[in-house]
């Protein structure tokens, strides 16, 4: 079974940073990801990495601002969030797949999710 447990959440002024953290447990699979989804919104994709390769992918909404990186050895994934904007806002969840294309949200296993809250 795998768990994944995402922290780091909060509230955070427009412009300022905030750092989510994924702990995964039991397997791991080839692709973590993270994705986000506001009130009333469909649940859309921001980021995802290789766990056995340097490769990633960003949403066009957040290139250059969010850093997504892994720690193999502790088993963990980073989401490294700049220049947040209110349209930012959202539950932040962590999700990993053993194949398919990392952007499509169909994922085998998601975590609890954090909220983002970015005050304008």
């Amino acid at each position: 079974q795998v768990q994944l447990v995402e922290s780091g959440g909060g509230l955070v002024q427009a412009g300022g940073s905030l750092r989510l953290s994924c702990a995964a447990s039991g397997r791991t699979f080839s692709t973590m990801g993270w994705f986000r989804q506001a009130p009333g919104k469909e649940r859309e994709f921001v980021a995802a990495i290789g766990w056995s390769d340097t490769s990633t992918y960003y949403a066009d909404s957040v290139k250059g601002r969010f850093t997504i990186s892994r720690d193999s050895a502790k088993n963990t994934v980073t989401l490294q969030m700049n220049s947040l904007k209110p349209e930012d806002t959202a539950v932040y969840y962590c999700a990993t797949r053993a194949l398919g294309v990392p952007t499509t949200p169909q994922y085998d296993y998601w975590g609890q999710g954090t909220q983002v809250t970015v005050s304008s």
